[in-house]
């Protein structure tokens, strides 16, 4: 026969041959196929060409001039059924490796009428294995199926097919893991319908044939893990790319022998084997097992190969999600603190908790920050979105804050510059954040809250409210639109009392409203334990049925019961510079309150010293100084002095020349503080000193002389002023 594949050329326009026979013995192929209602096709997959001849167009009802050997043209004639199920079984064909398909199919012609068509193609193949070329015949094949036992037979045999396909795919289009897709293979009506008492899939991972097992018994306990160069069903589909049909235990036993005692331990007695092509690659094998022995007609093949395809489509799906969910989970655990500082008068507690049924990964982060002068900052935040990038972000966000409040910035400045970093990563994303500054000794909170959800207050009895806390627009969102104000809340935490900070995924449920959410969370609260760790793996726990799918992060500050009071006001004093008469203010001011807080001989001490770092920075800054003076605690009895400038540059502790002049400020203080500190500041520096009444407490083994430069802990703790 002449080759009619050539898509160079195509074959002139023609209608098809008269049915009466021409003159001439034997008659030539190209009329006894058109005497047939037999046309024939060219489809060029690479260029994705599909040419047909005369007869093929009449067939499918079409001119010359209506096609443009474009395959996806004639899905205009075929319902959608018929559509869906016609490229499952090609494609089937394509990517299993064998050599020729058939199908019946319907097609609807101009008139709307439906008449049944037949095709049968050769498909060809590279030097690679790859489907380059399929060259084939079509026909009308209504008379053929006119009988009506015979339609209705192939229409329910079609009709069953299709469905279960059709159940098997919905049953798998939910599943985004591996583990997944498995429970919906043995829960899905599709293999119940096709016989098949155990199902097995078998994976490749490192070189070898990992088997997963399902149905109503595990996988055989030989045969976990396999090579695949082993003589077993499994390796043999994923190596050469063609199912494997058996069909009955004397074929097991003969072809493989190793299978045999677990097919007899399930009650089965034929198998198919079909390999899992996700993209031209080999990824696994499907194993079905069936209770009594059979021959597996070409149209069950088929059924079984439209099955694999859909579940290979469905692993690769969820193996590409398993590895983005890993590489999303291990950089968010990376980036998330793995130990919190310990807080004297504090007791902290800090849970994350992956979404439910560890489904998705999101920006949700927690932290706690250890801040200059003895404070220490608590916070929880989410990033919009649930995917590696919103993990990314959030880790770029919680370095950008701890580095922010470190440098001493103010809670409000702070979000403020956390929201302008934000805005500048052009991420199209923005977080809510909850950003609590605590003064563990005082007990004061300065609260700033950019979008998230106001904080709960469990008092000592246990009783519970939401804390009210002013707002501003989110983070990154306040700095796009300029709104860069963000209000700052004051309020003292009394002993005992505990500041519960937590993200959505702790009360939102879809669908859900977030009030009945939160009032749910109070009561948990208010009936949980005191303990603040207890009470913080309590509210971590899953309640039964909460079909919540976000990630969660929670903080818990408490206020130990024991913790002393504030045992004095702060007294602040302002001195410009070139103002002489502000450092005479300052030296009373310190006289005074030394003497009313029992320092005792140390009086003059403090005195002198605090008048030598006030002119320091006077000095050497070219700008004001803030003096800060205030107690420690009545029990030890010491007393802290803090002067703040604004430059950045600390001052080195030297050993002067005997002529030296100048210089000898620092070792002063060296000699009369217990001791002393630098911490940078976010708009300079403070340089501190704390002092002892020996009547009331000592400084333990002696003076302690530290210049902590650019450490964030400074010795001792020092506060804030608190409201006076």
């Amino acid at each position: 026969m002449e080759a009619r594949g050539s898509t160079s050329g195509r074959a002139p326009d023609a209608e098809p041959a008269p049915e009466t026979a021409p003159a001439g013995w034997p008659i030539d192929t190209e009329t006894a196929l058109a005497l047939n209602r037999t046309g024939s096709f060219d489809w060029d997959i690479e260029r994705g060409v599909l040419h047909l001849d005369a007869p093929a167009l009449a067939v499918w009802d079409l001119s010359r001039a209506e096609y443009d050997d474009d395959p996806r043209s004639l899905s205009r004639r075929l319902p959608a059924p018929e559509s869906s199920r016609l490229d499952t079984l090609i494609a089937q064909a394509l990517e299993s490796g064998k050599p020729d398909y058939g199908a019946y199919f319907q097609i609807q012609r101009r008139d709307g009428t439906v008449r049944w068509a037949h095709t049968q193609g050769t498909v060809w193949r590279d030097e690679r294995g790859r489907a380059s070329r399929v060259i084939g015949i079509m026909r009308d094949a209504t008379d053929e199926l006119s009988q009506p036992t015979e339609r209705l037979a192939l229409n329910a045999e079609g009709l069953r097919h299709t469905s279960v396909v059709e159940r098997t795919t919905a049953a798998l289009a939910h599943a985004r893991t591996v583990r997944e897709v498995l429970e919906a293979l043995e829960s899905s009506r599709g293999m119940e319908q096709v016989g098949a008492v155990s199902v097995l899939v078998g994976l490749v991972e490192n070189g070898r044939v990992r088997l997963l097992g399902g149905g109503p018994a595990e996988h055989p306990p030989q045969l976990p893990y396999n090579r695949l160069d082993d003589p077993l069903p499994m390796s043999e589909t994923v190596r050469t790319r063609t199912p494997r049909f058996v069909v009955s235990r004397e074929d097991f036993a003969f072809r493989y022998p190793r299978v045999l005692p677990y097919v007899e331990s399930v009650g089965a007695s034929a198998g198919a084997y079909l390999p899992l092509i996700a993209q031209g690659t080999s990824i696994g094998s499907l194993g079905l097992l069936y209770q009594s022995q059979r021959d597996f007609s070409p149209e069950e093949r088929d059924l079984l190969t439209a099955l694999a395809s859909s579940v290979a489509q469905s692993v690769q799906r969820a193996r590409l999600y398993e590895q983005e969910h890993e590489l999303a989970k291990g950089l968010q655990e990376a980036m998330l603190p793995h130990t919190v500082p310990d807080i004297p008068g504090v007791r902290a507690a800090v849970r994350y908790r992956p979404a439910h049924q560890g489904r998705d990964i999101g920006g949700d982060w927690y932290d706690v920050i250890p801040l200059p002068g003895g404070r220490v900052a608590a916070v929880v935040g989410d990033v919009q979105g649930h995917d590696t990038q919103a993990a990314a972000v959030m880790g770029q966000l919680r370095i950008v804050l701890r580095a922010y409040a470190a440098e001493g910035h103010s809670a409000a400045s702070v979000l403020s510059r956390a929201s302008a970093f934000l805005n500048d990563m052009d991420t199209g994303r923005f977080a809510t954040c909850l950003y609590v500054e605590a003064d563990p000794v005082s007990g004061w909170l300065r609260v700033v809250r950019a979008g998230h959800l106001t904080p709960i207050l469990r008092r000592p009895d246990g009783s519970c409210r939401q804390f009210p806390v002013l707002g501003a627009l989110p983070l990154g969102l306040s700095a796009h639109f300029e709104l860069t104000e963000h209000p700052v809340t004051t309020v003292e935490l009394e002993p005992g009392e505990t500041l519960v900070l937590f993200t959505d995924g702790l009360v939102e449920v879809p669908g859900g409203n977030l009030e009945d959410g939160l009032g749910a969370l109070a009561e948990r609260i208010r009936t949980g334990p005191g303990d603040v760790e207890r009470l913080a793996d309590a509210l971590c726990e899953v309640p039964e049925g909460f079909p919540g799918t976000d990630d969660m992060a929670l903080v818990l500050l408490q206020r130990e019961a024991t913790a002393a009071t504030q045992p004095g006001r702060r007294l602040h004093q302002h001195v410009a510079a070139g103002d002489p008469e502000g450092l005479s203010a300052v030296r009373d001011m310190v006289r005074a309150a030394a003497r009313s807080w029992r320092a005792g001989e140390r009086v003059e001490e403090m005195v002198l010293v605090t008048d030598e770092l006030t002119t320091n920075a006077l000095l050497h800054t070219g700008g004001g100084a803030v003096v800060t003076v205030y107690p420690l605690s009545q029990e030890r009895g010491r007393v802290r002095v803090e002067v703040t400038d604004r430059s950045s540059t600390h001052p080195q502790l030297r050993t002067p020349s005997d002529t030296s002049l100048a210089g000898r400020g620092l070792l002063l203080v060296d000699q009369l503080a217990d001791m002393w500190g630098v911490e940078s500041r976010g708009t300079g520096k403070c340089v501190w000193c704390e002092f002892a009444n020996p009547q009331e407490g000592t400084s333990g083994d002696g003076r302690t002389t530290r210049d902590t430069g650019d450490s964030e802990d400074g010795g001792k703790p020092s506060r804030d002023p608190a409201p006076d």
